[in-house]
């Protein structure tokens, strides 16, 4: 990109920011998102997206390990061509970085896993769909065809086989399997903040809904009177649970049976691109990549997992030297900041993906909201590739980063 386009390019952001939503105007950051997200949603969902597993120690490393690493920059660089445009199994992405799959986000705003989708597709950059979704994965893949669709499965190859057909029906080209989850972690907060799945009906959660009436009117009731009551449309090839129920228990059954032998048979039946997400160990790299999987993501599921698990930046370069040089590895946990992208990016990573301050964004402002985070976040790696004097992701490298001490 040249000079004058890039001044083009500033003009047009400029012109956007006039545009945007008052509630927008003053949201310079995705940290701003949290802080607007816990004004809108109801204390149980807010809880759910911002919480983790016990005394949240892994979530907090994984936002703390970028302060372990600093920049040196090259000065008197040329860099007015830089692009951050990135490929990956065979598209070019505007950006290296993506939306990360999580699980209810049409209860964070009106049909979110659609207005996520659409956000990223419009802006040219990777969204990953939850399985835990609510809004059934055909409606998303009709809406943004480039979706990649991630996957919590059981052990059992009966009941595989027919959502894998499924996915493959609707389009799905790139195929995500979560397997940090044989079981679900302590998530403790989710009890204290009144959260379960199913929503229980109650006093307290009536309340919760009824303090916040912009979302109760313009996500919840709008959702019921217009598509009736969520479900669970996902974790299998038939609907699942709904939402809110009394009685009706959610099924997590199986997922302990599932093992590298059902990932060579899920190879065997997914004829797209295969990425194996929730890997925390060389070893388990290497596995994923003999069995035959196009890529994994470094993972700890955001820290709601095991507590005391590592951030994924901490073993991101030995994973990259482990595996073949140009095998795609990319990281999720914790990421905020353009500054932090690059990091990870300089490590080895293809490509970083981040969940909840998307969830954020959509709660604060919808569409608007995720379009603007991404602006926000593509002008953070911009101006500090400048800085940085590189004018390429490819042009990173471990060298530009120092370790504090």
């Amino acid at each position: 990109m040249s000079t004058v386009a890039h001044a083009n390019t500033h003009r047009a952001n400029d012109g956007a920011s006039s545009k945007l939503p008052s509630v927008l105007k003053k949201t310079l950051s995705l940290h701003d998102f949290e802080v607007g997200a816990r004004r809108v949603l109801p204390r149980p969902i807010f809880g759910y997206v911002s919480g983790a597993a016990e005394d949240n120690r892994t979530r907090d490393d994984n936002r703390s390990v970028f302060d372990e690493f600093g920049f040196t920059t090259r000065v008197l660089r040329d860099v007015s061509t830089r692009t951050q445009a990135v490929e990956l199994f065979g598209k070019r992405f505007s950006a290296p970085f993506g939306i990360a799959p999580m699980g209810i986000n049409a209860l964070s705003g009106y049909r979110g896993d659609i207005v996520l989708a659409r956000a990223a597709q419009a802006a040219d950059i990777a969204s990953i769909m939850s399985g835990s979704s609510l809004i059934p994965l055909e409606d998303v893949a009709a809406v943004a065809p480039a979706t990649w669709f991630q996957a919590y499965l059981p052990g059992d190859l009966g009941r595989i086989r027919p959502l894998l057909d499924r996915v493959a029906r609707a389009g799905y080209r790139t195929l995500v399997i979560t397997v940090d989850i044989p079981v679900s972690g302590n998530r403790e907060n989710n009890v204290r903040t009144g959260f379960n799945t199913p929503l229980r009906p109650s006093l307290r959660l009536a309340w919760d809904g009824v303090t916040r009436p912009g979302w109760l009117t313009g996500t919840f009731a709008r959702t019921l009177l217009k598509h009736g009551m969520p479900h669970f449309e996902n974790s299998f090839a038939t609907r699942g649970a709904p939402i809110l129920s009394a009685n009706v228990l959610r099924d997590f059954s199986a997922r302990d049976h599932l093992d590298w032998t059902h990932l060579a048979q899920i190879r065997d039946q997914w004829q797209g691109h295969l990425v194996v997400k929730g890997i925390l160990s060389i070893e388990d790299a290497l596995a994923a990549c003999n069995a035959g999987a196009d890529g994994v993501i470094l993972s700890n599921h955001g820290g709601r997992q095991l507590d005391g698990a590592i951030s994924p930046m901490r073993i991101l370069e030995d994973v990259v030297k482990a595996l073949p040089s140009e095998y795609p590895v990319m990281i999720d946990g914790g990421f905020r900041r353009g500054s932090d992208v690059l990091k990870a990016l300089a490590l080895g990573a293809r490509m970083v993906f981040l969940g909840r301050s998307f969830n954020y964004a959509l709660a604060v402002a919808g569409e608007a909201g995720v379009a603007h985070a991404i602006r926000l976040l593509k002008d953070e790696v911009d101006r500090n590739m400048a800085m940085l004097g590189v004018d390429t992701c490819g042009n990173l490298h471990p060298g530009l980063l120092i370790r504090k001490r």
